[in-house]
């Protein structure tokens, strides 16, 4: 069975309801103050089931579809039939991870509010440039690819300036998080993962 597949369905089904219904969305979204007042724990991941619009939904959903499924191949190669186990833990490991500074920094904070699957996005790319570091990504409009190792890099020095920065609506935080913990989370069951990482960096 495809995750990727079933995790994108999911998803826009969800948005999509949330969309239209806003009790769906205000049951679902991420908000420190009632997980802390009220025990509301599921918003953790269930964030990341809904979208703020259609424009955010496509870019997560497509970045998902464009490596996910590279992602649960080279897991259940990697790791002999626990490959789909733990692409789920991973992916819903770094959403809820992705929120954890925001859930202490915010928890007094009644108006805060956050949604999107960009934390467990997030880790789905920077396995990938784990597992491939010369492989190709390419950025909306800009039509070469980048070695992925390179857009990893500068993607996080973005993610920390515009985190620091906090000059916009964007969770900049949970995209740094969510990625660091996509690319060290397969190291932890295959530590020769990294060796293999640093290998290809010095020897391509």
């Amino acid at each position: 069975m495809n995750i990727t597949i079933f995790i994108i369905a999911l998803t826009c089904i969800t948005s999509f309801l949330a969309f239209n219904n806003r009790q769906v969305l205000d049951n679902l979204i991420f908000q420190p103050y009632r997980i802390w007042r009220y025990n509301e724990w599921h918003r953790l991941l269930s964030c990341s089931f809904i979208h703020a619009d259609m424009g955010h939904l496509f870019f997560n959903m497509f970045a998902l579809y464009s490596f996910g499924s590279f992602i649960e191949e080279s897991f259940s190669d990697v790791f002999m039939g626990k490959g789909h186990t733990l692409f789920v833990l991973m992916y819903f490991g770094a959403v809820a991870t992705a929120d954890i500074y925001n859930l202490f920094k915010k928890r007094d904070d009644e108006s805060y509010r956050s949604l999107g699957a960009s934390g467990g996005v997030s880790a789905v790319v920077f396995s990938y440039i784990l597992l491939n570091p010369f492989g190709g990504i390419q950025i909306f409009f800009i039509p070469v690819d980048i070695p992925a190792f390179v857009f990893g890099g500068l993607y996080l020095l973005y993610c920390g300036y515009m985190a620091k920065r906090g000059t916009d609506n964007v969770g900049h935080m949970a995209h740094f998080t969510g990625s660091i913990f996509g690319f060290f989370f397969p190291v932890l069951f295959a530590p020769q993962l990294l060796v293999r990482f640093v290998e290809q960096l010095i020897h391509h």
